[in-house]
């Protein structure tokens, strides 16, 4: 049986299966299962789809410490500038569901590569750029490959042996911390020396090139294509109505929550939304079949998606805000630099990796939902324990040591529950729909947790420390929820 991909060894649907095996039924293992061809190393393409995870991840928090910057250099408001972590963004969020399922279709790692060359061409562009517009227009192009991450997952079903599947999805989703820590650390030390954004995405061009040719040397797509042809008119409308639904969020406290253009890009949304679900119900070939979004095991993985995606895209603003704080003219805070924001998150990275590695274990002994579970209320306890003491140094490192290991774990099992149940042939998409709806829930903390800070301001319109507490325990219940909602899904779906 050697080099014939597990999804035909183990009975799992084939091209066009119509749907996912039943929980405890006969076929549900296969859904599990993994496609490595014996005797085939699978370390290769490990590290190198880990090095293009952190590759990306590290392009989604470089720009954050360069907005002041690029105020005072393009002369130009907070609201336009905010663009440059808007636009990728929004890019992002359209480009996953379209090139994951483009990969179920035509190859994982062609999707990849494609990922990391607009990411390398888009660096490029925005290195060199000398106004506003050519800068954002790169972000845009950067935002693209935040479909590799889910790509990957993808890959690892089919290619890996089913025993280290869930492993391997933890190191490679840790990388999404890993990245944005190093994206903080690499910013602050050049920020520090000079005002110019150029170099730092000079060294994002580096990296990019880097991983496109570590993917492109060492991986191997061996997994089961979709075939069929692209829904076209499917992806044009769920383009539309994420681009509403994410400009409306990121753009609701600038504009105001009942300004007339917020309310339009909502109702929009919903009702581009509603034309899309039709139109999806109907084609014979649907870019996403509904049931990898609202289906009785996807429903939940999806939901705690976004609740971990809101409470880990909250830690990039709110603890960046908070460390650089100065004591002695708020009262709270560390008084630190943008390099300090990502030295405080350095055991973060390193419990990060060191427990997604570890994640594989614990799922296979307790299932990936259990394990999602404990991974959640890890993540919410780190939160916890901010919102009652962070006045000291020790408290950052504390709290940054116990989210690495609350990220690591339950984004490994989150990983595994995205797509176990699916067949192979739509492991790309269904994992894609998961990352999507966390990028959706970290859109939602950046609204919620801003409207916070701004509502609860001390004078001259500065945060106050209640705000901020108020901020970690609204986030710490977000994970909570998340957690129980895992063991929900356990004690629903045991198989």
């Amino acid at each position: 049986m050697t080099g014939a991909p597990a999804a035909r060894r183990t009975g799992a649907p084939a091209a066009g299966g119509a749907g996912a095996p039943a929980a405890g039924g006969a076929g549900a293992p296969a859904a599990t299962g993994a496609g490595a061809p014996a005797g085939r190393p699978t370390g290769p393409t490990l590290l190198a789809l880990a090095v293009a995870g952190m590759v990306v991840s590290v392009q989604q928090t470089l720009v954050l410490p360069l907005l002041p910057q690029l105020m005072v250099r393009f002369d130009a408001p907070i609201t336009d500038v905010t663009w440059v972590f808007t636009a990728s963004l929004l890019a992002g969020a359209v480009a996953t569901p379209l090139l994951t399922r483009f990969g179920d279709m035509y190859g994982k790692k062609r999707m990849i590569l494609l990922a990391l060359a607009l990411l390398l061409a888009g660096s490029v562009l925005c290195a060199v750029s000398g106004t506003l517009p050519v800068l954002i227009a790169g972000r845009a192009l950067q935002g693209v490959s935040a479909a590799m991450i889910p790509l990957a997952i993808g890959m690892i079903r089919d290619t890996f042996p089913a025993e280290r599947v869930t492993t391997a999805i933890g190191i490679v989703s840790a990388t999404m911390g890993v990245g944005g820590s190093a994206g903080m650390i690499v910013t602050g030390l050049i920020a520090a020396r000079t005002g110019s954004h150029h170099p730092v995405f000079w060294i994002a061009a580096a990296l990019a090139a880097a991983g496109l040719v570590l993917v492109a040397a060492t991986a191997r797509d061996v997994g089961v294509r979709a075939g069929g042809r692209p829904d076209l008119p499917g992806a044009a409308l769920l383009a539309g109505w994420l681009v509403c639904l994410l400009l409306g969020i990121s753009q609701g406290n600038a504009w105001g929550w009942t300004s007339g253009g917020v309310l339009a890009l909502f109702g929009a949304a919903a009702a581009l939304c509603a034309v899309w679900v039709a139109v999806e119900l109907r084609v014979r070939a649907p870019l996403v079949r509904l049931g990898l979004l609202v289906g009785p095991r996807s429903l939940s993985a999806n939901v705690v998606s976004a609740l971990l995606g809101f409470s880990m895209f909250a830690a990039f603003t709110l603890i960046a805000g908070f460390v650089q704080a100065r004591p002695e003219e708020v009262g709270y805070g560390l008084g630190g630099s943008v390099l300090d924001v990502g030295l405080y998150m350095l055991p973060s990275t390193v419990t990060m990796l060191l427990f997604s590695a570890m994640a594989g274990r614990l799922a296979a002994r307790l299932g990936p939902a259990y394990t999602l579970a404990i991974g959640s209320a890890f993540a919410g306890l780190c939160y916890a324990w901010l919102a009652v003491s962070n006045s000291h140094v020790y408290d950052m490192l504390a709290f940054s040591a116990i989210q690495g290991i609350g990220f690591g774990i339950a984004y490994a099992a989150l990983g595994t529950l995205a797509v176990r149940h699916v067949p192979m042939d739509q492991s790309g998409i269904a994992s894609g729909i998961n990352s999507l709806v966390r990028t959706t829930g970290g859109s939602v903390a950046g609204a919620v947790t801003a409207s916070i800070l701004a509502g609860r301001a001390a004078g001259a319109g500065v945060p106050s420390l209640g705000a901020y507490e108020l901020c970690f325990w609204v986030v710490s219940a977000g994970a909570a929820l998340a957690a129980l909602i895992a063991v929900a899904h356990a004690l629903r779906h045991p198989g």
